[in-house]
């Protein structure tokens, strides 16, 4: 019996401590030998890009894909999932909000491994629909009590930082430029869409955690070199498609200021075979480019609970 399920059903499953600990076991698996990713492909056609996104989650018995459009301004999400041991067609869900989930949950596990114990403050570049799921999910890790947030409309940053602070019992400040959200922050969140640089690596206090995690092109970049550089430990949540989309690391190493050596995998700092932080005063980095075993993780955990709990549509055609 195959599902489909809707964004809302997505939503009344999913939370994001359930989708932090999904991506964190997936990420151990992945570490282990017990999963798979496949980096993004894109098809450019002449008026879009259709992105498609495969991994298997053996440990669990799953695989799948997420394919999306992007066409005209619009972009559409869809997640399909399979037994990895019959090939059986088990659901296709809308993955708009699944995507956000995950997306956040990657921030958080790097920020539950690499900031600073004692780290209090965080500043948020981005005010946008994915910020909320940063926050969400770096709150979810560890204990703050400051959030300072920055985007380039005024209206915008205001009312994100009233309704964020409003779902997370904490001050939420808008704040009047990039810099000012950075430079006293312990951890620090690029989600934004920009093309060029909006950390930059001079602000950053000794000590601070940085997760990049809005952009997935190669040419295009939200922390600049000097934050690379910076930095003493570089995680990626996939190294081999961070070669391929991620311009914060690419053009760095570009510019030879870091090397690929220096890039080591997420799910190696989960499983213990990678080290992270090595003293208060060094600054860690997380580039999140969003892979598709992050999808399956939430994704079947998603199906799973709508089976029990019997909701979404059978599909006639399975």
């Amino acid at each position: 019996m195959a599902l489909f399920l809707r964004e809302s059903d997505i939503e009344k499953i999913l939370t994001m401590r359930d989708a932090m600990r999904l991506v964190e076991h997936a990420l151990r698996d992945f570490g282990n030998g017990a999963a798979q990713n496949q980096p993004r492909q894109r098809v450019r056609a002449p008026q879009g890009v259709l992105h498609v996104m495969p991994a298997g989650w053996f440990a669990r018995g799953y695989v799948g894909f997420k394919a999306y459009t992007s066409f005209r301004g619009e972009t559409r999400f869809y997640f399909h999932l399979f037994d990895a041991n019959t090939g059986a067609y088990l659901a296709v869900m809308e993955a708009n909000r699944l995507g956000q989930m995950r997306t956040g949950a990657a921030s958080g596990v790097a920020t539950k491994l690499l900031a600073r114990r004692d780290a209090k403050s965080i500043g948020i570049i981005g005010t946008g629909w994915q910020a909320e799921s940063q926050l969400q999910a770096v709150f979810a890790a560890r204990t703050f009590e400051h959030v300072k947030c920055f985007s380039r409309d005024e209206t915008h940053r205001t009312q994100f930082a009233e309704k964020m602070s409003a779902l997370l019992d904490v001050t939420v400040e808008p704040v009047a430029s990039a810099r000012d959200a950075v430079v006293e922050s312990d951890v620090v969140i690029a989600i934004t869409t920009a093309a060029q640089p909006v950390v930059q690596g001079e602000w950053l206090k000794q000590g601070a955690h940085v997760n990049a995690a809005g952009g997935n092109w190669a040419a295009r970049r939200e922390v600049d070199t000097e934050t690379v550089k910076r930095a003493s430990a570089i995680f990626a949540d996939s190294v081999e498609q961070t070669k391929l989309e991620a311009g914060d690391l690419i053009l760095a190493v570009s510019e030879n200021a870091i090397g690929w050596h220096q890039v080591q995998e997420l799910s190696a700092l989960v499983s213990g075979r990678a080290t992270g932080r090595a003293n208060d005063d060094d600054i860690t980095l997380f580039k999140s480019c969003g892979i598709a075993l992050e999808d399956v993780a939430v994704g079947s955990f998603v199906y799973e609970r709508a089976r029990e709990q019997g909701i979404g549509d059978i599909l006639p055609f399975v």
